[in-house]
């Protein structure tokens, strides 16, 4: 048997015992702590949570997979919408959940956005981390050579340096395991995948394009973002910004 219908079989309900929550295990954080020197961006306010003027109906249809991106920075404004599209919270249940714009399984969002920050108005070049709770961005490598090394972890996909932005999602899976066990690592792709649907449908309201990208090297792309590879480790990557050539 495989590896992966290994971790199907392992993952049925009839394999799992109690979870951390049902054990009376004080739950995880809702989010990574803020990084105490770094410096904050507040990102501007979503005026009406719109995205756009597109009906969603017709941004589903428009929808493509973009790779060839035009020299033309994206607006922080434009930004802000999209990070709140993806990961934008609405609600705070303060110590128990958050109501985010994207489901999540039991509203446990263990996901963490990181962006490369290519060609954006107001930003430095380089890797940030949203902070949901803030609606900021806070820097974490502006170093030079950062989206090079992006380049490199997504396998020399040189598109990655050449978006307004690209995005790196993450997960903390014990805020997933806490609920549901063994078997929330399955959940945690399947967020993946509604965030990075959202962002592709916030994009095409503003113009932009977007293009999924599942095929990097972990290690190398755990060390871009910092994270450990087993309590944070990278799950999913987009690029974003306008067509370089016309829509097809």
């Amino acid at each position: 048997m495989g590896i992966g219908r290994q971790f199907v079989e392992s993952t049925r309900y009839e394999h799992l015992g109690p979870s951390d929550q049902e054990e009376g295990v004080p739950q995880p954080p809702l989010e990574l702590a803020p990084e105490a020197t770094a410096a904050e961006t507040r990102l501007p306010g979503i005026s009406g949570h719109r995205a756009g003027d597109l009906a969603v109906m017709e941004a589903i249809d428009r929808r493509r997979s973009v790779r060839e991106y035009a020299a033309q920075p994206l607006p922080q404004e434009s930004l802000s919408r999209l990070l709140w599209a993806t990961q934008g919270i609405k609600r705070v249940m303060p110590g128990v959940a958050t109501l985010r714009t994207v489901p999540s399984a039991g509203a446990r969002h263990a996901l963490e956005t990181f962006v490369l920050a290519n060609s954006v108005e107001g930003l430095e070049p380089g890797l940030y981390r949203y902070v949901a709770s803030r609606h900021s961005l806070v820097a974490r490598d502006n170093s030079p050579g950062v989206a090079q090394r992006a380049v490199k972890a997504c396998l020399g996909q040189r598109f990655v340096e050449s978006s307004a932005a690209t995005f790196v999602w993450a997960a903390v899976p014990y805020r997933m395991t806490w609920r549901y066990g063994e078997r929330g690592y399955r959940y945690l792709y399947l967020d993946a995948g509604h965030v990075c649907q959202n962002l592709y449908l916030a994009a095409e309201s503003i113009g932009c394009g977007v293009c999924a990208i599942a095929a990097f090297d972990d290690e190398a792309m755990d060390r871009l973002v910092g994270a450990d590879g087993f309590e944070l480790f990278a799950i999913y990557v987009a690029t974003v910004g306008y067509p370089g050539h016309p829509r097809r």
